[in-house]
């Protein structure tokens, strides 16, 4: 059984925009290959094992495409591709594009509970994982959960010949395929390509389904809008390709525009100004944290990192960027700093190319000029749905070419998020001034976004609730100058004994929560506050942790 992707926007509009241009109307893989026939031997992707031109990418895809279809992936077939950053995850894309299956990519991290739950919602039929990363055996631990997948017909394990966990495929042999009689299909460019996956505000990730068109016409016009010539862009990619940021890396560098994916393994700031002045990228895309780090390094005394190369811009989305971060950044790396306002969901607003750094003002943080060539953005009443005149705060909704087709196996989501005219409502507080010039005043839904991740409190509560040693939990963000927020478990103890922060992390590990969901700060209550209606008083717990003592966080991997 195939999981129904249905398009929530007006067919007219879809055939509108690419009747004028703005989506180029073509499947995403033969966007690629017509990039490879142009300029055979460009570079295509930089990783930790080197260079790799766009003619031998176009290879393996095509091996790996002959492969897949031959375990029995067929057009519309989901595909979940759990991989780190590197060339397996633009040649996973490719191929699952080449073949008219719809890739489910997931960053490599997330834990067995919350990889098993999108897998068996998007009613995948097979997943590609690393054996091993970082500590990490996701091919096993996917492997161990097939029996509870009912659609799920094969795991294949991305690692060393002779390393596959028993009942997997190793991607390697798959590699090996003789694609000389492989016939790509043709996709229809408004149907399904990709699902993002967004923690959002919901206890469980949401899952958006985006057509080839949205992705290299609305994301790539995104992307065209930072770029002052015709020039193929060398994008340094800090965030992973399996996220909803990553998402403009195959889709977007490579087939719309035939440029180059420079990709590091994981992020650590040390590799990512290593790859910065030995690649020399146009654009660096990233979360505000991941900048902080990399300028706490050029900062220290004898750091030796010199003078580096002045990228093209430094796009910075995921979480708010706060004017000491853009002017420090802005400064150190010698190029404009883009305050980049976008989700999964649909929405897209950035600063541009222009040289004064992002700021706030009495009137929230400014987000850019939206442009209705990636997605339209008006202030709606939160209520009544009607749109405000300028100047007004409400609700901020989107609608444009980048808009997805509908959130997966979710009716609920699509009834709440989705109007009937295809509007996405964002759930974020703003207003468009005179200028036209969108501001971002807050958010009406309760998440932590933790160094530009979303953590929903919910679904941590849910996990934590279940503690031996809890009898009440409620979590909350808190300031951090570092990650932005960071979580705290707000906890009531059941019995004399109350949790420690090392029990709760060692809990949720267990559950499968992945450790960036971990909480790392501890209040212990004898009662939670309540409000007049009875629920617990955030705002109070909130209060509390800012007047107490600073106790150091958990140790976290950035």
């Amino acid at each position: 059984m195939t999981v129904a992707l249905h398009d929530l926007l007006p067919a007219g509009l879809r055939r509108a925009w690419a009747a004028d241009g703005t989506c180029p109307d073509l499947d995403l893989y033969s966007l690629f290959r017509a990039r490879q026939i142009a300029d055979l031997h460009a570079t295509a992707v930089i990783d930790a094992k080197g260079a790799l031109c766009y003619t031998a990418l176009d290879r393996k895809v095509r091996c790996l495409a002959t492969g897949l279809a031959g375990l029995g992936i067929r057009p519309g077939d989901v595909v979940g591709v759990q991989l780190p950053g590197g060339r397996n995850a633009v040649i996973a894309e490719l191929a699952l594009a080449a073949l008219g299956a719809v890739a489910l990519p997931f960053p490599v991290g997330r834990g067995s509970l919350e990889a098993g739950n999108l897998l068996s919602r998007a009613e995948a039929v097979a997943v590609i994982a690393a054996v091993e990363h970082r500590g990490h055996h996701h091919a096993a631990e996917l492997r161990a959960l097939a029996d509870s997948l009912p659609a799920l017909r094969h795991v294949i394990a991305a690692g060393r010949s002779g390393t596959a966990p028993e009942g997997t495929i190793l991607l390697s042999e798959l590699l090996r395929s003789d694609p000389t009689a492989f016939v790509p299909a043709r996709p229809d460019p408004d149907g399904a390509a990709r699902i993002l996956v967004s923690s959002g505000s919901e206890a469980e990730p949401k899952m958006v389904a985006y057509s080839h068109n949205a992705l290299a016409g609305g994301r790539g016009n995104f992307l065209a809008s930072l770029m002052p010539d015709a020039t193929p862009p060398r994008c340094l990619f800090l965030v992973p390709l399996g996220s909803a940021f990553g998402s403009s890396g195959t889709a977007v560098t490579l087939a719309r525009h035939g440029g180059t994916l420079i990709l590091l393994d994981h992020f650590t700031p040390e590799a990512a100004l290593a790859a910065l002045r030995e690649h020399r990228p146009t654009h660096v895309l990233g979360v505000p944290t991941m900048v902080r780090m990399m300028l706490d390094r050029l900062g220290h005394p004898g750091s030796g990192w010199g003078e580096l190369p002045s990228p093209t811009a430094l796009v910075l989305g995921g979480s708010a960027l706060d004017e000491t971060t853009a002017e420090d950044a802005a400064r150190a790396f010698g190029c404009p700093v883009v305050n980049l306002y976008g989700s999964a969901d649909g929405v897209n607003c950035h600063t541009g190319l222009r040289r004064e750094v992002p700021d706030a003002d009495g009137t929230g943080i400014v987000a850019g000029r939206p442009d209705p060539r990636v997605a339209d953005i008006h202030i709606a009443d939160p209520d009544t749905h009607e749109q405000l005149p300028d100047g007004e705060i409400g609700e901020i909704i989107a609608r444009g070419p980048m808009t997805p087709m509908c959130y997966v196996a979710s009716p609920d989501l699509d009834a709440r998020y989705r109007t009937p005219g295809g509007w996405v409502r964002t759930g974020d507080l703003g207003l468009i001034d005179g200028d036209g010039v969108l501001h971002l005043v807050g958010r009406l839904k309760d998440i932590v976004i933790r160094g530009g991740a979303n953590i929903s409190p919910a679904e941590v509560e849910r996990e934590l609730a279940a503690h031996p040693r809890i009898r009440d939990v409620v979590c909350v963000g808190v300031p951090d100058p570092l990650m932005g927020e960071r979580l705290a478990a707000c906890v009531v103890a059941r019995g004399p004994e109350a949790p420690t922060l090392a029990s709760l992390a060692a809990h949720l590990t267990r559950r499968g929560l992945e450790q960036r969901k971990h909480p790392e700060r501890l209040l212990v209550l004898a009662e939670l506050p309540l409000t007049p209606a009875g629920k617990p008083d955030r705002t109070a717990l909130r209060e509390r942790l800012a007047g107490a003592p600073p106790a150091p966080p958990l140790a976290h991997a950035g």
